[in-house]
């Protein structure tokens, strides 16, 4: 049964038009990931015990690669857990300022993300952890796909390096600096990378980089972004944060935080109408590659699962948002400390 969602939050549309998908395999998925936590020492025992199922990480996986295969919706949930263990730590040493530990860990990741089978034993778990998830990832396309997850990602790193920066100084950015830094924070390349792999073809870059593609791509990715930002407001705002596109409305453009929210629920909606639009051009797209041949045939076909995994992008990403204790800021015993973060394992003795 669907969880109650705020009115202030409410998607209609998404809970019509949208319907929720999960893989089949999900409860083993959960199940896996939950033990992979445990091995790579990612988060203590106690933790994943109370938490791990909670918040939900294979539940947004799931309901978003839908058409992968087992192995790969796995290889992709364990590196998105991955993620945000990642997110955590990068959070902790900026709010108890440990520029030189930051440093040291970016160093390692940008490390273990060109060479991973070099860091599987590394003694950071986030480093091993990491390498771990690339071995499987880079294990089933291409060198040259291989390649291009790694530039992504490199410059999301990088992204994660401005934003430690900014939050350090206090500094807010413009809302068009924040909306440019959103897309490389969120990862929006990454996952739209890792449609490919769960459609098992990677994509000509003349297909994967056509308008009718990557707009509908583009537009999913900056939904769940903005619709992040709209929930994460309460939790941001209670840890002093300056990296919300709600700040920045607030900050720049002078708007009041009612008006601030408004527009960020305008541009929501604005995704949600423009997604359908972008939809229907990319499966016209995707019929169009069905030229008769064999080859045509297999990206046509690979292009309409990725696309449907797109849609799929909405509704799970709405409803982990609702269904997550990542972001039940009302329930915390310390609004600007989640619960589920060990200080231990994060550094903090």
């Amino acid at each position: 049964m669907a969880v109650p969602v705020p009115p202030s939050l409410s998607l209609p549309v998404i809970e019509e038009a949208f319907p929720r998908q999960l893989h089949p395999y999900w409860p083993r998925l959960q199940e896996k990931t939950r033990t992979w936590l445990l091995e790579k020492r990612l988060m203590p025992a106690d933790k994943v015990e109370e938490h791990a199922d909670g918040l939900c990480y294979t539940d947004l996986m799931a309901g978003y690669y839908t058409e992968a295969p087992e192995d790969v919706l796995q290889a992709i949930a364990d590196y998105s857990a991955w993620f945000f263990v990642w997110d955590d730590r990068h959070d902790r040493d900026i709010v108890h300022r440990r520029p030189a530990a930051w440093r040291r860990l970016r160093t390692r990741l940008h490390a273990a993300l060109d060479a991973p089978e070099h860091h599987l034993r590394h003694a950071d778990p986030l480093v091993a952890g990491l390498a771990d998830s690339l071995v499987r990832l880079y294990s089933f396309l291409s060198p040259s796909w291989n390649t291009r997850f790694a530039r992504h990602f490199h410059a999301v790193i990088d992204a994660y390096d401005r934003e430690f920066v900014n939050r350090t100084e206090g500094r807010i950015p413009t809302v068009d600096e924040y909306l440019a830094l959103r897309r490389l924070t969120f990862a929006h390349r990454i996952w739209t990378d890792l449609l490919e792999p769960s459609a098992q073809l990677e994509l000509p870059d003349p297909v994967r980089k056509h308008p009718a593609y990557a707009r509908a791509a583009l537009l999913s990715q900056d939904f769940a972004a903005w619709y992040n930002d709209l929930c994460s407001l309460p939790k941001e705002i209670a840890g002093d944060e300056v990296h919300n596109l709600g700040i920045s409305l607030v900050t720049h453009e002078r708007l009041t935080l009612e008006e601030a929210i408004a527009e960020m629920r305008r541009r929501v909606d604005s995704c949600i109408s423009e997604f359908l639009v972008a939809e229907r051009e990319a499966l016209e797209f995707a019929d169009s590659l069905s030229d008769g041949t064999r080859r045509g045939k297999e990206l046509g076909a690979a292009v309409r699962t990725c696309v449907g995994d797109m849609r799929n992008w909405f509704s799970s990403v709405y409803w982990f948002h609702h269904e997550s204790g990542r972001y039940k800021v009302d329930s915390w015993d310390d609004r600007s400390t989640p619960p589920y973060v060990s200080n231990e394992a994060a550094g903090e003795k």
